[in-house]
């Protein structure tokens, strides 16, 4: 079986070196399925999300909308189409991806209706009907694909597409995804959306860490050729910050632009305040997310936002008492966001436990974090939920050998995270201060732990 880069971006050019006649011919001779194992698509890019990550990508997804992901629609789409199929419903899958080529068509305003841009397309539209038993229709695609490629030999559609899809996989695809963006811009240096992403890749890559100079240098230059994107702008202010710099006065200039754009997640609005609540003030921030909410008063990623920024105004006051009237629309707002994404939620519940522990109702805190327990989540979920309920049960009940034990249970788990890292120096701290019953049994687990 031929390899999928062999086969998508590395084949033409054998066939200009050599005969492209019997090099096509010997590719379609291969069985179907090998033929479309060696696509480029969503369909073989190894993405093999958990049943949560697909529902948190779907909503992610959604509330992009079609405005502020102008640019990347047809890859929206694409990937939404992939999403929807992994969840079970082929029809919205194909829905998607027909929205995706009439979305790369309109973008990319050329004499032709197609291009290279619609190679991933038709592959995931190929691997579509191949698994609903639909096979004429998969060779239709196989052929289409086939002539794009032969007739557009150049990779860079490809290569981007393929790192911008990388990047909503987590941090561990981050990397791969900025080596597919350095490769389509080599290739098509033109392309501004492209340099911005791969800027926003490498930031994400260096998010818990020292910010590189040279990171900073490439977003400022992003950004200079970007100038409209707000969240490029965000989170530009963002690193300079944490290299050191005052960017108060540049981020009180920003908020009326982040303010008056349409709501999505690429908007900016979520780093905007990210951006305020660390280095302006907190209670701006609460201000501005309750300003953005009473401009789209219906808008979920808006009341997201809010929760989120309410969240850390409770979490980091510890010099005095809470307002009732805070805590109490900071548990309607988190209330409310578990409703509007019933399926991708499980982080803001545990934050709503949480908020409730701090405020001091440490039933509504057992029970809401006994019912998370219960409800059997997928490893990675279940990591990041025992890794904070160890430190509920740390800080809250006082129950220091059961905290112990879920920080065990949170570290085992071989998915790398910063849950994992955090119960693994936690159980470290306490082997160091060998003050617990259970120090030898930590030392086992930790020498037995495949780190």
């Amino acid at each position: 079986m031929l390899h999928a880069t062999c086969y998508m971006l590395h084949v033409p050019c054998f066939c200009r070196e050599a005969n492209d006649v019997t090099a096509l011919l010997l590719l379609l001779q291969l069985p179907l399925e090998d033929r479309l194992n060696a696509l480029e698509c969503h369909f073989t890019w190894d993405l093999d999300p958990s049943q949560s990550k697909l529902y948190r990508l779907r909503d992610n997804l959604e509330d992009i909308g079609t405005e502020e992901g102008y640019s990347w629609l047809g890859h929206i789409y694409n990937l939404q189409g992939y999403v929807h199929y992994r969840l079970g419903s082929g029809d919205d899958a194909q829905r998607f991806f027909g929205m995706a080529a009439e979305a790369f068509r309109q973008m990319r305003n050329t004499v032709s209706d197609e291009g290279p841009w619609l190679v991933i397309n038709y592959g995931n539209l190929a691997w579509l009907h191949y698994e609903r038993g639909e096979q004429a229709e998969s060779r239709d695609y196989l052929s289409q694909v086939d002539r794009l490629i032969n007739e557009y030999p150049s990779a860079s559609e490809i290569y981007a597409e393929k790192a911008w899809t990388l990047m909503h996989f987590g941090a561990g695809r981050r990397q791969q995804a900025a080596e597919y963006f350095q490769r389509a811009i080599r290739m098509q240096p033109d392309m501004v959306e492209w340099h911005t992403s791969y800027a926003l890749t490498l930031f994400y890559q260096q998010r818990d860490q020292e910010l590189e100079d040279d990171v900073l240098e490439k977003m400022r230059i992003a950004r200079m050729h970007d100038p409209e994107n707000l969240y490029l702008a965000a989170l530009y202010l963002v690193a300079r910050a944490r290299k050191g710099q005052n960017v108060q006065v540049e981020a009180r200039e920003l908020a009326p632009g982040v303010l008056r754009k349409p709501v999505s997640s690429y908007s900016g609005i979520k780093p905007f305040l990210r951006l305020y609540r660390m280095h302006v003030s907190m209670d701006e921030a609460i201000d501005l997310a309750e300003d953005a909410l009473g401009r789209h008063p219906d808008e979920r990623y808006l009341k997201l936002c809010a929760a989120l920024s309410y969240k850390m105004k409770i979490f980091l006051q510890v010099d005095s008492p809470l307002e009732e009237s805070m805590v109490n629309r900071a548990i309607s707002l988190c209330t409310e966001v578990i409703s509007l994404y019933p399926q991708s939620s499980l982080k803001m519940k545990v934050a709503l436990a949480d908020i409730h522990a701090k405020s001091g109702h440490i039933v509504e805190a057992d029970q809401l974090y006994e019912e998370m327990l219960e409800g059997n989540p997928e490893p990675e979920d279940a990591q990041m939920l025992y890794n904070c309920y160890a430190k509920y049960l740390h800080f809250v009940r006082q129950e220091i050998h059961r905290s112990i034990d879920y920080h065990m249970r949170a570290a085992e788990i071989p998915v790398p995270s910063k849950y994992r890292n955090n119960s693994i120096r936690t159980l470290r701290r306490v082997l160091e201060r060998q003050r617990n019953r259970m120090c030898r049994e930590i030392q086992e687990f930790l020498d037995n732990l495949q780190l």
